[in-house]
């Protein structure tokens, strides 16, 4: 998809209003985990380097339409002025008299930052005049927020047509890497795709079977495609109640080229807690009495060779049940392994989507990978094959 980025407009003594993810999670007015910050420090620093005003559009919790004071984004002010290394204005609304006064008061370098964009009903209406109010503030409409793209609101999407518009740093790097992992993919493509649920993810697996040569299911979503074979899995987590829909995406998976790698051993026990007593097994000799908490050594073996034969991979979701110790092992040893592949330069690997990070980080890998993305929901749309608002109206006419 052609769009602009920051290189291709001219931000000296402009304006540029900037949509960014910054919806951190905050302890007693304290931000504890500044990593969408520091995301898009790039971005911003690029604008006000190049001589620009740089004005911070986002949202903050689900305050729907209401100002709701705990939602203010002026508590995440200071981290985001330590992350800049510069001192941050803030306006108490995102339009009107408020936000036109902090706008009006810039110098070329400032960062203003506006208060939260879904104190108004407005924005996740996407109603035109908000996005018109807002616009008007500034000349040029970056958006740097993926994590926000899927969502059709006034500062995603309405206010990409108003003013001339161009892709973040953020933004460009996360499309960038969605597209050598989907788009154009160097091959073969493996996909590994873990969680509790099959119903969650229908979507994305039948868009991945038409799109990777191979698709590593793990987690309890492996469970389910166990009992649909005919295979007991005892107590463990499962869908029971999905077994048509799975053994129709293994026939559909068959059918596209696509091999479905279900664990060949599993590690059982008859606790989910930490250090309970665990034994392995073949896959279809799960105890009645036992539930199936990870894939065994022959499966992370087997992952490791094909991950080896590989170029790209993508990567959502665990294999096992990875909180907790020694249910942990097959995700973090295939993580590990797929890092070292790509340290090497044979692997490119994109992962992201809910606890995905999380897991990439207890396995002390999320460094090692080409990208990890943190959009939740949107990375996962995209990798639905689904399009993106946020990302659509950045589109060159």
């Amino acid at each position: 998809m052609p769009y602009n980025t920051l290189d291709d407009l001219d931000f000296a003594g402009k304006t540029a209003l900037i949509r960014v993810d910054i919806n951190v999670p905050v302890e007693g007015g304290v931000v504890t985990d500044d990593t969408r910050i520091t995301r898009i420090v790039p971005t911003v620093q690029h604008i006000t380097q190049a001589g620009g005003k740089a004005v911070l559009l986002a949202h903050f919790g689900r305050p729907k339409g209401k100002r709701v004071p705990e939602m203010s984004l002026g508590q995440v002010r200071p981290a985001l002025e330590k992350a800049l290394g510069q001192p941050v204005a803030f306006a108490e609304d995102c339009m009107g008299a408020p936000a036109k006064k902090a706008v009006a008061a810039m110098a070329p370098g400032d960062v203003v930052l506006l208060e939260n964009t879904r104190f108004h009903a407005g924005e996740e209406a996407n109603d035109k005049m908000l996005a018109a109010a807002m616009a008007a503030l500034g000349d040029i409409y970056v958006n740097d927020a993926f994590s926000a793209a899927h969502r059709a609101h006034a500062s995603t999407e309405g206010m990409a047509h108003l003013r001339p518009s161009c892709a973040g740093r953020l933004m460009e790097a996360e499309l960038k890497a969605l597209e050598a992992a989907l788009g154009d993919p160097a091959r073969p493509v493996a996909a590994v795709v873990g969680g509790a649920k099959v119903s969650t993810k229908l979507d994305l697996l039948s868009n991945l079977i038409s799109r990777v040569d191979h698709l590593i299911i793990g987690g309890g979503m492996a469970n389910t495609f166990l009992a649909a074979k005919g295979i007991g899995i005892g107590n463990s987590l499962a869908e029971r109640e999905m077994a048509d829909t799975a053994n129709d995406i293994l026939s559909r998976a068959q059918e596209a080229g696509c091999t479905i790698h279900l664990p060949v051993d599993i590690v059982v026990a008859r606790e989910f807690a930490a250090g309970s007593p665990h034994e392995v097994l073949p896959a279809d000799a799960c105890p009645e009495d036992a539930m199936i908490l990870d894939a065994g050594p022959q499966t992370v073996a087997a992952i490791a060779a094909l991950l080896a034969e590989c170029r790209t991979l993508v990567w959502n979701g665990p294999l096992g049940a990875f909180e907790i110790a020694p249910f942990d092992v097959a995700t973090n040893a295939s993580a590990q392994e797929a890092a070292r592949l790509t340290g090497e330069g044979v692997l490119t690997s994109v992962a992201g989507g809910g606890d995905t990070v999380a897991a990439l980080n207890k396995a002390g890998v999320a460094e090692g990978f080409s990208y990890v993305s943190t959009a939740g929901g949107a990375f996962l749309e995209w990798m639905e094959g689904k399009t993106l608002p946020g990302v659509a109206a950045l589109e060159r006419g």
